[in-house]
């Protein structure tokens, strides 16, 4: 069978057209000509990547269709109109795959990347287990039992999934272009978490999560005494983190791990509920969080010449400040400098008096403009000053050479770049300067 892919470089459609490739199947895509990460794994598979054009449309074929496309897409309009061409929506086309597979699926406002990067490694240390996340990889090794999925929330696209098993890291409301207010949100998940078919594993310290009337056979995790599955004499510091993990009131194990910050003692929690609940050892638990290799863009760390560069794709308030905390925890005593560009208009429009107390915890802040493309809802007329006006000591810049000389003169320090768009560009050149 052929599967063609209109938008194949987005991030969730890159990795599924990966993993179609790997059960064997002919894969095509079709998206703009810009080069983008994602498509490095689809040319390692051969994968042939056109610019849109009707005519990539073929008989006879399954066209799975990224989220961001309608009908003014021409190769969507053509797949509509032939009757011999089978159409799904991403989240459709997915919802469909798991069923083949023993399904975990990863969902919450943070952490999904990072914490389905974490379950694929340690389930891989069980079974064959394929993998799709939200940093643009995916894979389906041969005789895969397991399939572990980041799962979206916006516009409940989620709701299209029926996993075996899920973890729900957190609720804070996002998405603030399509949900009505919290509860409205709150709902999304109260009705994902009772279609989950087996158990669902939930942070249990979110008073969000803990709102929520779940019917499904669940477990709680946090640091709170109220929780099924706790971590205890936690410590942190610039090697890693230590903790114990309490379950039904007697010591489980002792976990060694070499992160740092609350996100990832939060995450590695989350899997080792859910490991509990499936019925591994302490000790593989052990071993599949200690080399856990990370994910792209999450917390991501190069060295240089005494400085230090740090991408993550922290879009929100509270993944900002985490991010700060954590660079302060593993690098005490250094200059944070945060650098951080925005994706949403509405997203910085309604978390403002946010990002800018987060934004605050670093020692510098530099701001890039939102990008050219950034969807801009009716009403919402704001610019990146805006943003700088309620922070003291932050500058807009441009992402250009100049810029980056600029800030290759700040250091010896640790760059801090943040956003769910390409600032990682800037990295690169502020590097070069170093």
């Amino acid at each position: 069978m052929h599967y063609h892919f209109i938008g194949i470089k987005g991030s969730g459609m890159a990795s599924l057209a990966t993993i179609v490739a790997d059960r064997g199947d002919e894969v095509s895509g079709s998206d703009i000509a810009k080069y983008i990460f994602t498509q490095k794994p689809l040319e390692e598979r051969g994968i042939v990547i056109r610019e849109f054009a009707k005519e990539n449309i073929c008989e006879n074929s399954v066209v799975i269709i990224g989220n961001a496309f309608d009908e003014s897409n021409p190769e969507v309009k053509q797949a509509m109109s032939m009757p011999s061409v089978t159409t799904y929506w991403y989240h459709e086309f997915l919802g469909k795959l798991i069923e083949e597979y023993t399904s975990v699926s990863v969902a919450g406002t943070h952490g999904k990347t990072t914490t389905t990067g974490m379950v694929s490694h340690m389930m891989s240390l069980v079974a064959p287990t394929g993998y799709l996340i939200g940093d643009g990889t995916g894979e389906m090794p041969q005789d895969s039992k397991y399939f572990i999925v980041e799962s979206c929330e916006y516009k409940r696209h989620f709701l299209a999934y029926r996993p075996n098993y899920a973890i729900l890291t957190n609720i804070e409301l996002d998405h603030v272009d399509y949900y009505k207010d919290l509860a409205d949100y709150c709902d999304a998940f109260e009705a994902f978490a009772n279609q989950v078919k087996k158990g669902i594993v939930m942070f249990g310290d979110d008073a969000n999560v803990r709102s929520l009337k779940v019917t499904t056979k669940h477990l709680y995790y946090g640091l709170e005494e109220d929780n099924d599955v706790r971590a205890v004499n936690v410590i942190q510091n610039e090697n890693g983190m230590s903790f114990d993990v309490i379950y039904q009131n007697t010591v489980f194990g002792s976990f060694k791990l070499p992160f740092v910050g609350k996100p990832l003692l939060w995450n590695s929690l989350g899997v080792i509920a859910l490991g509990i609940m499936e019925g591994l050892s302490a000790q593989i638990l052990q071993e599949g969080l200690a080399s856990f290799p990370g994910v792209k863009r999450r917390f991501t760390i190069e060295e240089n010449h005494g400085n230090v560069y740090i991408d993550d794709y922290a879009h929100h308030p509270t993944a900002v400040q985490y991010m700060i905390e954590a660079a302060r925890t593993k690098y005490p005593n250094r200059k944070i400098i945060a650098l951080f560009k925005p994706d949403r208009y509405s997203r910085i429009y309604y978390f403002m008096d946010r990002f800018a107390q987060a934004l605050n915890l670093a020692d510098e802040v530099f701001l890039c403009n939102f990008p050219e493309n950034a969807a801009k809802e009716e009403g919402i007329d704001i610019t990146i000053q805006d943003l700088a006006d309620k922070i003291e000591k932050a500058v807009v810049i441009e992402e250009d050479e100049a810029a980056a000389r600029m800030l290759a003169k700040r250091g010896p320090a640790v760059y801090l770049f943040m956003s769910s768009k390409d600032i990682y560009k800037l990295k690169n050149i502020v590097k070069t300067f170093q």
